[in-house]
């Protein structure tokens, strides 16, 4: 079996034909312009007498220093420690003065990375945040990461600070993400985006489930004039891989009473292969055997458009609303089938291709006004979704073809979905308390949340007989339309105990109608010794609720030598393998940090943390043989009678297991003068990160229900430390960046057969990825006060991961994709050219 899966990806169809062009220049982007921080010690800002509504406010509101620092940060290509940030906080502060570690990265720096999608750059810019390589199957196409080495799960992400919505997709491979439907960064046009603020503290006190990990939140630009068109395209040294991509955006004046900026983004990817020959079959010798492209990146077509708006109805009183569009076609390659599968059909072999068709919107609306009998007031209404429809081209029934002599070569295999639709209220009003130096800001609100899921049947060929080769389609009885509500509420008190002591307190209480009651707490303090010294601290409780997905997703994967079947956790047939109903993960957060300035633009900080996860949802339970097809067939999956019972197991989601995760990240900036020679932006980025499993749960079998290869997905799979470190040079029209990378070890347990075929027995071998570095370069040069061009290279010295031993390497693939999380494509070339107007 080849990592629990047959490692098909049911990215979507590239949309052949279609190519919309922006710009009237085609030119290659990619650049790493480092990691952006915001830790700085100086003085506490003293609270306002008019707290915010909401800590997560619309851009909207967002000060005239932030907008001018923002400014300021577009042009030099860093990040001022003066940014006014609302995360983390329900009352607008600085990103130096704040009680938790806040990164604050500017739009300016997210499109000089010269990557065609958010996730990615983010990956390049922040040492705490990272991406599983490979995720397979499906989860191909959905592009989440990781905060701290937790899964996408447990990342919040707000945008202009409401609750953005998840992918429908679920990760169905083996990996860290096993299970996860965290939220799809890249639908969001990155040409909308403000700057990006990166919560790296626990926050579900203060913002509901999923917040362990920490918080992103997106903030969206708030012009009211001005815009820019830019174009990139690059490819990979190897020649694949070929990226496309135009953005425009735009800043419009809305009677001068309110803004309204709009922008769309095109992004075309061609597909990359990394897999050596496939000896699946043992007929051959090391380096000969059939070709089998399923190693590598899918291929993707993605259109995307924003707004968000304000509009002033008087002095105190704001509508508000915003909201993103996004369209996807993906196709992935699955595994190679040898001439013998289905000679009639395909003399020379066939390589499955999955699809995948998305369309994912969300749009939120809003009022807000700083005078409701005294209380500053927010009333909104979110509503998001995902919609994907899954197939599966050159492929075939081969159960059907011997029935009937006739298959069909694509199918619809399934269509998954789900919406959120979130009502928010919030006040916010400062009291003026004796014996304190500053008022208390009090915040409190309410949340109504209802969400749905719906997974639809494939058609009747795709799971008869077997189903399609790759990837079966889900049967009737695998559909399913599921709901949910949540409500919650919570209040949070900050004030200055002393003139430099701050403290936070908060706390929230939250109800969902199929896992029950939720009660959190949290408590931040720091303390300004001088200017240049500050401490900081946390402890706070969080939780994260079962996604309905976990809840009610079943499916069959198929490879050519196994088959395994998920079943829902709450379903009758997982009962019949030991299931029990799924509770909420529960966590203490606990963090410890250092703030110094030790000299004029030289900022430091360090933040030590500590994460514990109870009940971590987990696919396990699972059973082989005889129970494995008796339960599949009970929840109607079709189990292909070429494959030996042996080699058929079925699983669910549980909760497994516990985890403790400890770490320290280090930020730094430096602003350097070499007069005549220019200025040099200096920045330091490094994240040191433990994850332990520190207990598994039993199965109903009395046998555990982690294996070592799932113990290492969660453990040891993303690195053990992450360093970026490297500047930016700027003179006059001139500017260089330039960026080194170390990403720690990683290690996994790797299925390995003994024997002379793919039908043989496995082993589990330990297997070490070597820390890699990887070095990033670019130059820039402007043509004009309004037009600039910009060339380099990410991963210019085109470092891969460790390859696998040979015996490892099964159906071709040469690298651990769950856990190499530089990638595997090597380096890559681009240009860029950026028209501002």
């Amino acid at each position: 079996m080849r990592r629990n899966s047959n490692r098909k990806s049911r990215a979507g169809q590239a949309a052949t034909g279609f190519r919309r062009t922006m710009l009237s220049a085609a030119v290659l982007a990619i650049t790493c312009n480092g990691a952006a921080w915001a830790q700085s010690a100086a003085a506490p800002a003293q609270a306002s007498d008019a707290a915010a509504a909401n800590g997560a406010q619309p851009a909207a509101v967002q000060s005239a220093t932030s907008r001018a620092a923002t400014k300021q940060a577009a042009a030099t290509g860093t990040v001022q420690q003066d940014t006014v940030v609302v995360t983390g906080t329900r009352t607008s502060t600085k990103a130096s003065q704040s009680l938790t570690p806040v990164d604050v990265i500017s739009g300016a720096q997210l499109q000089a990375t010269g990557q065609s999608n958010l996730r990615d750059a983010l990956v390049k810019l922040s040492s705490s945040i990272t991406r599983e390589t490979y995720a397979g199957d499906t989860a191909q196409l959905t592009d989440a990461l990781s905060l701290h080495g937790l899964t996408p799960d447990h990342v919040l992400v707000l945008v202009n600070g409401k609750r953005r919505h998840t992918t429908a997709n679920i990760a169905l491979d083996g990996g860290l993400n096993q299970g996860s439907t965290g939220v799809d960064i890249d639908m969001i046009p990155v040409g909308l985006i403000d700057h990006v603020e990166i919560l790296r503290d626990g926050a579900s006190a203060q913002y509901g489930s999923d917040a362990i990990a920490g918080v992103i939140n997106i903030i969206l630009k708030t012009s009211s004039h001005g815009g820019s068109l830019q174009t990139s395209n690059g490819q990979t040294y190897a020649g694949d891989g070929f990226k496309n991509g135009e953005s425009a955006n735009i800043g419009l004046n809305l009677g001068d009473k309110g803004y309204l900026d709009l922008a769309a983004e095109y992004d075309r990817q061609n597909h990359t292969v990394r897999t050596g020959p496939d000896d699946y079959f043992g007929t051959f010798q090391p380096g000969h055997g059939y070709y089998n492209p399923i190693e590598g990146d899918p291929a993707s077509t993605r259109e995307s458009v924003g707004f968000n708006a304000g509009y002033y109805l008087g002095d105190d009183v704001e509508l508000y609303g915003f909201g993103t569009y996004a369209h996807r076609n993906a196709e992935a390659y699955q595994n190679y089938r040898p001439p013998a599968v289905l000679p009639e059909v395909y003399p020379n072999g066939f390589v499955p291709t999955e699809t995948v068709n998305e369309n994912d919107y969300s749009v939120t609306s809003g009022i807000k006004g700083q005078n409701l009998f005294g209380w500053s007031w927010d009333l909104s209404s979110t509503y998001g979704g995902d919609h994907e429809g899954i197939g599966m081209d050159n492929s075939a029934n081969t159960g059907l073809y011997a029935a009937q002599g006739y298959t069909p070569t694509s199918f619809h295999l399934a269509t998954v979905s789900n919406t959120q639709l979130t009502n928010n209220f919030d006040l916010s009003r400062a009291f003026h308390l004796p014996l304190l130096p500053a008022p208390v800001n009090v915040s409190v609100g309410v949340e109504q949340r209802r969400e749905t899921y719906t997974v639809g049947a494939g058609d009747e060929a795709s799971y008869l007989d077997g189903g399609s080769q790759a990837l079966p389609g889900l049967a009737p009885v695998s559909a399913s339309d599921n709901s949910r509500n949540v409500l919650g509420t919570y209040i949070d008190l900050s004030t200055h105990l002393a003139p430099k002591w701050t403290v936070d307190l908060a706390g929230r209480f939250e109800h969902y109608s199929d896992v029950g009651d939720t009660t959190n707490g949290k408590i931040s303090t720091r303390y300004d010794f001088t200017p240049q010294i500050a401490v900081r601290g946390s402890v706070s409780t969080g939780f994260r609720a079962p996604s309905l997905a976990e809840e009610y997703y079943s499916n069959v994967n198929e490879s050519p030598a196994s088959v395994s079947g998920l079943l829902a956790a709450n379903s009758a047939a997982a009962k019949l393998i030991g299931a029990q109903p799924l509770k909420p993960e529960e966590s203490t957060n606990y963090n410890l940090g250092l703030v110094l300035t030790p000299a004029k633009d030289l900022h430091l900080a360090i933040d030590a943390y500590q994460i514990d996860i109870r009940n971590r949802i987990v696919e396990g339970g699972t059973a082989s043989g005889a129970a494995a097809i008796a339960a599949m067939e009970a929840a109607g999956l079709s189990v292909p009678g070429s494959i030996p019972a042996s080699a058929v197991s079925a699983s669910y989601f549980t909760n497994g297991a516990s985890t403790r995760t400890r770490g320290i990240d280090l930020s730094g900036t430096w602003h350097t003068s070499f007069g005549g020679y220019g200025q040099v932006d200096w920045d330091l980025g490094i994240n040191l990160n433990t994850t332990s499993v520190t207990q598994v749960a039993n199965g109903a079998n009395g046998q555990p229900e982690l294996n070592a290869q799932q113990i290492a997905w969660l453990s040891t799979a993303t690195p053990k430390n992450k360093i970026i470190i490297g500047g930016n040079w700027h003179l006059d029209k001139w500017g260089v960046s330039l960026h080194e990378t170390r990403f720690g070890s990683t290690s996994s347990e790797e299925t390995y057969i003994v024997g002379p075929n793919a039908f043989s027995t496995t082993q589990f071998i330990h297997f070490e990825n070597a820390a890699r570095y990887t070095t990033d370069l670019e130059v820039r040069y402007d043509v004009t006060k309004r037009f600039q061009i910009a060339v380099g290279a990410n991963n210019l010295f085109d470092v891969y991961p460790t390859k696998l031993p040979y015996a490892a390497q099964l159906e071709g693939a040469q690298y651990d994709a769950f856990a190499s999380t530089i990638g595997e494509d090597g380096g890559f070339y681009y240009l860029r050219a950026r028209y501002t107007f």
